[in-house]
C-alpha cells in the first residue's frame, strides 16, 4: 500500500527502520490489540481470561510512557492466529509512534500496545484458518494499525503470518519480518531490481540495510554500501562488494551511474543520491522525502514506500535463511519488561542490525 503519510509527517522514518509502515492507515482511532472498547476497535479486542502481561502505552511521549502490566488477552477472530509470543523485534517505528509522530496522521486509542514483529508458537487459530494449527512455529509482521507485539499474546492475521525458518531461534525470528519485507519489496517491487545490475545502499549495517545487502547480493546484483568504519567489515561479510564510509567520504564523490538507490538514513542523504543515478535509474526511500525535481532533472525517478505484511514473501524469505543465503543480524537482547529501555537505544542509534524483546 502506497500512502501520502510520510510526506504529512515530515520526520517519518519509513523502516528501518523507517516508516516502514503497513496495513489500513486511517485518521480513525485503532485499538492496538490493548482490549479497548472503543467504537473503532475490531474483533481482535475480544478478550479471553485470564490477563498477560504486556508493555502498553496511556499516552505519547518519552520511553517512561512504556508500563509493564497486566492486559487482557485477546481472541482470534475469522482469519487469525492467536500467537503465543516468544521475541518480539523493535524498531525505529516503534518509537515515532510512541512520541506521537503519527498524530493527525493515524491517532491509537489508549491504552495501546506496539510491536510489529512477533516470533512464537500458535495458541489457537480463528474460524477459516487451515494452514496453520496449534503448536506451529510462526513468524509475523503485524499491520501498524494493529500491532500487539510487545505482549505474551498477540494477533496476526493468517495473511501476515509464515512458518518459522527451521533451525533459527525466536530472537532472530522475531527481529526479521518487518526488515526483510521492508528490504525485499523496495528492492524487488519498488526498485525492480535485476541479475547484474548495481545497487547503492545506505545504511548498510542497520536493520533494514543488513537485509538488503544480503538480498541484493542473493539476486546477482553489484552491492555498494554505506556504513561507518566500524562497521566495514560486518557490511563487507553481508557481500557488499564495496563499503564507504559516509564519515570520511562524500557517497556522490565515488559512487556513480547506479541503476537503483535504497535509502534508510533519510535527511539530505535522499536528494545528494540523485547525482549518483544514471539515467532512468531509481531511488527508493523509507526514510527520506525526495525532490521529485532533482531526479527528473537527472532522467531518473524517486519514490518512498510503505512496507505490507506479506505471507507470501515472508515464506519465501525463510527459504533463504533455510538456505544460508539470509541471515539476521541481533545486536541486543532486552526482556520484555525492558521495552523503554529498548526504546531508548533506538532512539539513540543502535548501529548494527535488529533490537529484540524476549517474552517469558
Amino acid at each position: 500500500m502506497r500512502t501520502n503519510l510520510s510526506r504529512s509527517l515530515p520526520s517519518l522514518f519509513a523502516l528501518a527502520a523507517v516508516a516502514v509502515l503497513a496495513g489500513t492507515a486511517s485518521a480513525a482511532p485503532h485499538p492496538m490489540q490493548s482490549g479497548s472498547s472503543a467504537t473503532s476497535a475490531t474483533s481482535t479486542t475480544t478478550v479471553a481470561t485470564p490477563p498477560m502481561k504486556a508493555v502498553r502505552m496511556h499516552d505519547y511521549g518519552d520511553a517512561s510512557k512504556l508500563v509493564f502490566e497486566d492486559a487482557p488477552r485477546p481472541s482470534p477472530a475469522a482469519g487469525e492466529l492467536l500467537v503465543r509470543v516468544r521475541a518480539a523485534g523493535v524498531n525505529p517505528v516503534d518509537w515515532k509512534i510512541r512520541s506521537g509522530m503519527f498524530r493527525g496522521g493515524i491517532d491509537f486509542a489508549m491504552p495501546a500496545t506496539l510491536g510489529f514483529d512477533v516470533a512464537g508458537e500458535v495458541e489457537a487459530i480463528g474460524e477459516g484458518v487451515t494452514a496453520f494449527k496449534k503448536g506451529d512455529p510462526v513468524f509475523a509482521y503485524v499491520a501498524l494499525n494493529r500491532g500487539g507485539g510487545y505482549a505474551q499474546f498477540a494477533i496476526a492475521k493468517a495473511s501476515e503470518a509464515a512458518r518459522m525458518p527451521a533451525g533459527l531461534d525466536m530472537a532472530n525470528a522475531g527481529a526479521t519480518p518487518l526488515v526483510a519485507l521492508t528490504a525485499w519489496q523496495a528492492l524487488f517491487d519498488q526498485g525492480k531490481l535485476a541479475k547484474g545490475q548495481t545497487v547503492l545502499i545506505h545504511g548498510g549495517a542497520g536493520g533494514v540495510g543488513h537485509m538488503a545487502v544480503q538480498l541484493a547480493k542473493w539476486k546477482g546484483a553489484k552491492v555498494i554500501a554505506t556504513a561507518s568504519a566500524d562497521n566495514r567489515d560486518f557490511v563487507k561479510s553481508l557481500g557488499a562488494d564495496e563499503v564507504i564510509d559516509y564519515k570520511a567520504v562524500k557517497f556522490e564523490d565515488v559512487v556513480k551511474d547506479v541503476d537503483m538507490v535504497l535509502d534508510t538514513v533519510g535527511g539530505d542523504t535522499t536528494n545528494r543520491s540523485a547525482a549518483v543515478l544514471k539515467r532512468g535509474g531509481v531511488l527508493v526511500t523509507i526514510a527520506g522525502e525526495p525532490n521529485p525535481k532533482t531526479f527528473a532533472d537527472r532522467g531518473a525517478r524517486a519514490t518512498d514506500m510503505l512496507v505490507e505484511p506479506n505471507a507470501g514473501q515472508l515464506a519465501q524469505i525463510a527459504k533463504l535463511m533455510e538456505a544460508g543465503s539470509l541471515k539476521t543480524h541481533v545486536g541486543l537482547k532486552l526482556p520484555l519488561k525492558d521495552a523503554s529501555e529498548a526504546h531508548r537505544r533506538s532512539e539513540a542509534g543502535i548501529s548494527r542490525g535488529k533490537i529484540v524483546l524476549l517474552v517469558d
